[in-house]
């Protein structure tokens, strides 16, 4: 087929793509890069900078050339920088829309190793969602304030700027802080516990892994235990044992190890029934689900082996590569409790950001970087869990 010239962009994307798929690469990088030219003259800018990022890194992926992948990743850069313009000037911000173009910003000056501009435009999108914050604030909408600091904050961790990061940390504290007062005012002790948990990060900007985080995370859980007593009085294991593996987690980071002890021993017991329970009827996934919530116990009590030796039976059920994702986190924060270490912390804080984000390859990755600066005290561990997935790592 000889390309006229003509052909709409959406087509010639199309044709890319399938002459990709049957093997004529250079065929299809030539049609997808028509397309996106195309979509650029349309005015369809969002398709261009996607079509463009698709080919870079496709190129960076095949190659390896950082020079080859350059031009079409800096163009999609570019694109993706003229569409937060249009974005942050409209009366009404799809908070969620910018997010997603000011991370491929940031991923495209990653991906062609450009530190330079990776600090320059985390720099000015902190400080653009700062004023949107402010913005929010003063206009009383508290929730959208909560999500744009929190952007803020990502960014300005990024660069490693103290004072953003200690200012926004301080506005995010007290924000959060009226939310779980009203919270508790209606009784909501789970929607308490979570906020609880979650200001206890911010707080570790503010004063380290020290007492203000601990008492935060005790906080947390012991909110978390009180829901778990309702659910449990209503009947509803499922949600027990859940909240409970929540509390344990607050606990251990706490260091109220005593406590995360104690609850971790009860809820294991109950999980082994609930998950014998699940079995018994062939509901396999959600037996795969609790037994993951067994796993999480185990590993906060230290008892690794055995919960590796529950983590192989999940895998044999449903080896999703967020349970990959779920048991390495869960590693961390043991190491984090135990070592009172604030740098794992932050870590667990962007691990937590692409799991949101269902982008557990990112986490994933985040996480085998750490194994690797934690070697020396995770060595066993590591070992046990890449022989249950089959790794042969040593």
């Amino acid at each position: 087929m000889v390309l006229l010239g003509t052909e709409a962009p959406e087509d010639l994307e199309q044709m890319g793509f399938r002459r990709i798929t049957n093997g004529k690469i250079g065929e299809g990088l030539k049609a997808l890069l028509r397309a996106a030219k195309a979509y650029e003259s349309k005015g369809y800018l969002l398709d261009s900078a996607r079509i463009y990022k698709y080919i870079g890194m496709f190129m960076l992926n095949r190659t390896g050339s950082i020079e080859k992948s350059r031009p079409p990743l800096l163009r999609s850069a570019y694109l993706y920088v003229q569409l937060i313009s249009r974005e942050i000037e409209k009366e009404e911000v799809n908070l969620d829309r910018l997010e997603e173009f000011c991370m491929n910003v940031l991923e495209i000056f990653s991906a062609i190793e450009d530190s330079q501009s990776i600090q320059k435009y985390a720099k000015e999108f902190a400080n653009m969602y700062e004023d949107l914050g402010d913005a929010y604030y003063n206009a009383d909408d508290f929730l959208a304030a909560i999500k744009v600091y929190e952007a803020a904050l990502r960014h300005y961790r990024i660069i490693d700027d103290k004072e953003g990061v200690r200012l926004i940390s301080e506005k995010l504290v007290t924000l959060y802080g009226k939310i779980a007062e009203e919270k508790l005012e209606k009784n909501d002790n789970i929607g308490a516990a979570d906020i609880f948990f979650k200001v206890a990060f911010f707080i570790k900007d503010l004063f380290g892994y020290d007492i203000h985080f601990m008492e935060m995370m005790d906080t947390a859980g012991k909110n978390y235990e009180k829901a778990s007593k309702l659910s449990y009085a209503e009947g509803d294991l499922d949600k027990t044992t859940e909240l409970l593996v929540k509390a344990q987690y607050a606990y251990l980071l706490g260091r109220n190890f005593n406590r995360a002890k104690l609850i971790g021993l009860n809820v294991s017991r109950m999980l082994y029934q609930v998950i014998g329970t699940y079995k018994s009827i062939n509901e396999l996934e959600t037996a795969a689900k609790k037994s993951m919530e067994l796993v999480k116990a185990l590993i906060a009590l230290g008892k690794f082996e055995n919960a590796i030796e529950v983590y192989k039976n999940v895998l044999e059920l449903s080896a999703k590569l967020e349970y990959k994702v779920e048991i390495r986190k869960s590693i961390l924060e043991y190491l984090a409790a135990l070592k009172s270490d604030v740098y794992i912390l932050g870590i667990l804080e962007s691990v937590e950001f692409y799991i949101k984000k269902k982008k557990y390859n990112e986490a994933l990755e985040l996480i085998e970087n750490a194994f690797v600066r934690y070697r020396e005290e995770l060595g066993k561990i590591q070992k046990l869990l890449y022989s249950a997935e089959g790794l042969g790592r040593k």
